[in-house]
């Protein structure tokens, strides 16, 4: 085997198509575009969706919302129940409580509350904003407290 003999295998390379080159090639006269219209000038193209100037189905119908998690996330807390011992004695537990208690940070705007630790003292829960599990409602009202529904 010698240099000057290497070649490409056979088909490996295909002639360039020459429009335009006269009616034996085949592609003479509009060189393959058809007769009239968008796609037959030259530069011509229109973006994914285009449906020739009628209002396209993307724009046609209504946006569905989209909210994302790290929106969610950072609007939502967990709070354990040893972390309700911090609260001052004596007062109902609300979202406003528990942020100026800095239990929470102030742009929360749901709780849930779950059972993890001891709870020794008796906590009155307003129930709106805040969330309850099963567990840890059994053990407020195991302590004395109790869960009251927000009107």
């Amino acid at each position: 085997m010698y240099l000057n003999t290497l070649k490409p295998a056979q088909g490996a390379k295909k002639n360039r198509k020459r429009v335009g080159r006269g009616i034996g090639s085949g592609t003479g006269k509009t060189c393959g575009r058809g007769h009239k219209g968008q796609l037959s000038r030259s530069g011509a193209k229109h973006r994914r969706g285009f449906e020739g100037g009628q209002m396209p189905l993307q724009r046609r119908l209504p946006k569905v919302g989209f909210v994302s998690r790290q929106v969610i996330l950072k609007t939502t807390a967990q709070l354990r129940l040893d972390q309700l011992e911090r609260l001052p004695t004596e007062i109902r537990v609300d979202l406003e409580s528990l942020k100026a208690a800095k239990l929470v940070k102030q742009r929360v705007k749901k709780v849930k509350i779950f059972l993890a630790g001891e709870l020794s003292r008796k906590v009155d829960i307003l129930i709106g904003s805040l969330k309850v599990t099963r567990g840890a409602r059994a053990a407020i009202e195991a302590a004395g407290g109790s869960i009251i529904e927000e009107s």
